[in-house]
């Protein structure tokens, strides 16, 4: 494999990354109370050792009472979290790498397997997570008014600790992406609205307060997805138009980089062209994106949950596709999460050295 284009150097604003490759966010829920632990810490810091061009964190909740699912997820606010992720980052910088935090509410959601649940019910912008499933209540003018002050708030806090970046979780179902679902926004006010582009606001003003707290030189990047976690062929946006009114608010507000997650990365978004979702993205906006899914395997995330295995498989159509310019940045799961030396590896052409990927390893803190 050539796989020269993968690392080539990035710039953009506060991102000065040596290569293309970056870390997706996997939550490992490995945070007791929410607060990193020194196992955390080595863990990112092995991946910016391992020649990461840029690390993207877990899902970290903001500072809102029913924003996290689950006890575990590390917190991205509160003396002790930024404590501990103050160590991280400079740990991170010390091996030469760049990170953001990825910052979360995790809205509407089940309740957690061992009955652990939040102080208040869960929030969202109905009491909907999908259609039959209710588990929480509507968010008031004021939840949301403070919501996104605690997006901002987060934000803030990552620039203020040192981090390169911050992305916005606004994908797979989470808070941001039932304010862009009309299967869980069924509201009647400025939120809510029959168009997916009026569907966008609430997105859109978490971004303005993101990008008025760190200012117009910090790169600000946005997660994305078409589908939902049970319905992979779901697409918010069905055509080119429809991505339009949806992606160029968000380009406005302050968003410099979309992390278009997608199953596969080289399936089509729309017919009649190959392109996919950060390739439109890319089209639409002008804005740097990211690609994401299948990276480096022959199997996808969510059959891993399954039980199911993959192996490592070619780069060839990912590089076709980045030196033809439709995403600028490869985000890469399973394959660093088993295997902090995958960069390296690849880099290297050490391709016989690549390992698989197991549920196990989602177990596993290494």
């Amino acid at each position: 494999m050539n796989t020269d284009s993968l690392f080539r150097p990035f710039s953009l604003k506060t991102l000065n990354t040596k290569n293309r490759i970056v870390m997706a966010p996997m939550t490992r829920s490995f945070s007791p109370d929410g607060i990193p632990t020194e196992d955390v810490a080595k863990y990112y810091a092995k991946r910016a050792a391992g020649e990461v061009g840029l690390i993207l964190s877990e899902g970290t909740v903001i500072n809102r009472p029913s924003s996290s699912a689950d006890p575990n997820i590390p917190h991205f606010y509160g003396e002790q979290a930024l404590a501990a992720w103050q160590k991280v980052i400079d740990d991170v910088h010390a091996e030469g790498g760049q990170m953001g935090p990825q910052i979360w509410h995790q809205g509407i959601h089940a309740n957690h397997a061992s009955g652990w649940l939040p102080k208040t019910p869960f929030e969202g912008p109905s009491t909907f997570n999908s259609p039959g499933f209710e588990n929480g209540v509507a968010m008031t003018d004021s939840a949301i008014a403070d919501t996104i002050a605690a997006f901002g708030q987060a934000a803030a806090d990552a620039k203020a600790l040192g981090f390169d970046t911050v992305e916005i979780h606004g994908a797979h179902q989470y808070l941001i992406d039932q304010f862009f679902w009309d299967a869980t926004n069924n509201r009647t006010d400025i939120y809510g609205g029959k168009t997916l582009a009026e569907r966008t606001r609430f997105g859109v003003e978490v971004i303005k307060e993101v990008r008025k707290r760190v200012g117009e030189d910090f790169a600000l990047i946005i997660r994305l997805s078409q589908f939902k976690p049970a319905a992979y062929d779901f697409k918010l946006a069905k055509n080119e138009s429809e991505m339009e009114q949806w992606l160029t608010p968000m380009a406005e507000a302050g968003i410099d980089i979309f992390h278009c997650s997608q199953r596969r990365f080289w399936e089509p978004e729309f017919e009649g062209s190959d392109l996919n979702f950060a390739g439109w993205a890319k089209k639409i906006t002008g804005k740097a994106t990211i690609s994401v899914g299948s990276v480096g395997l022959d199997g996808d995330f969510f059959g891993a949950f399954a039980g199911q295995s993959s192996q490592p498989s070619s780069l060839d159509e990912l590089v076709r596709r980045m030196d033809r310019g439709d995403f600028d940045l490869v985000a890469v799961g399973r394959p660093l999460l088993a295997d902090a030396q995958w960069v390296e590896k690849i880099k290297n052409n050490r391709t016989e050295e690549l390992k698989g990927f197991s549920k196990e390893a989602l177990m596993q803190l290494v």
